[in-house]
């Protein structure tokens, strides 16, 4: 079961960001995590879809973080799927697929044709998923980070 996570969902929603966090090899901090996840919720700066398990539907199990934002190539909106996660207790049952499939009809609701995303390179069980899922790396683009803080 998928559906958009709401302010209620924050408590587990953040349990699980900051597993998604730690992972990628960032400090635990709960609170932090949770006052960002909060501001992206009220603001409607983010859309979070959140999973559930049929066998306990009160436990998020999942969660994709989107951004919506444009493209001037494409000359239209694209969806930046910027966090995936779902918890290591609910892998290798689709649930990951879920979570991009409910993305893929957001975009097509919206009218956008492109849904990006980056992931580490020594994370393959992602990029297996991704690429199963029909994304495509791009081999000419080098993506740049710039620290200012």
């Amino acid at each position: 079961m998928i559906r958009k996570a709401n302010i209620q969902d924050l408590d587990q929603l953040t349990n699980l960001f900051d597993q998604y966090v730690v992972f990628y090899k960032n400090p635990s901090n709960y609170e932090k995590h949770y006052a960002y996840l909060k501001e992206r919720l009220e603001n409607n700066e983010a859309v979070i879809f959140v999973a559930y398990d049929d066998a306990y539907p009160d436990k998020i199990i999942g969660f994709a973080l989107i951004y919506i934002t444009f493209s001037s190539l494409a000359l239209n909106r694209i969806l930046i799927l910027n966090d995936l996660f779902v918890d290591p207790s609910a892998r290798k049952k689709g649930i990951g697929e879920q979570l991009i499939t409910q993305t893929e009809a957001f975009a097509k609701e919206l009218g956008s044709p492109t849904i990006r995303l980056r992931t580490a390179k020594n994370n393959n069980a992602a990029q297996k998923l991704y690429h199963k899922m029909g994304f495509v790396r791009e081999d000419y683009l080098y993506s740049y980070d710039l620290t200012v803080l």
